[in-house]
């Protein structure tokens, strides 16, 4: 029997694609990032110091979060910028804020 809250559940198509992009977001680093990129537009150094990881590792990390869409980055002279380009990251890390924030585990 199909319900009208059926018709409000996602395709499986669309579930599909939102793990792979949970996927690409489940790394502590990538979190972080994130979380700054929200807040505004930094350079790879910025962001890899923020994460306590060399400059090489942070643009991989980032490198695979623009690969996916979830970032977009802009050369200005020798510095490379990461700013978001999907605006729904702004929930995920409100929901990651809301449940693990205030409290160290």
């Amino acid at each position: 029997m199909t319900t009208s809250k059926d018709t409000d559940l996602l395709s499986m198509k669309a579930l599909s694609q939102a793990a792979g992009c949970l996927k690409t977001m489940a790394h502590p680093c990538r979190i972080r990032m994130v979380e700054m990129l929200l807040i505004g537009e930094h350079t790879v150094g910025e962001l890899a110091k923020a994460c306590a990881i060399p400059s090489h590792m942070a643009s991989e990390h980032l490198g695979v979060m623009r690969d996916r869409g979830l970032l977009k980055s802009e050369r200005r002279g020798r510095s490379v910028y990461y700013m978001v380009a999907e605006a729904g990251l702004a929930g995920i890390i409100d929901c990651i804020q809301k449940r693990f924030g205030g409290s160290e585990s």
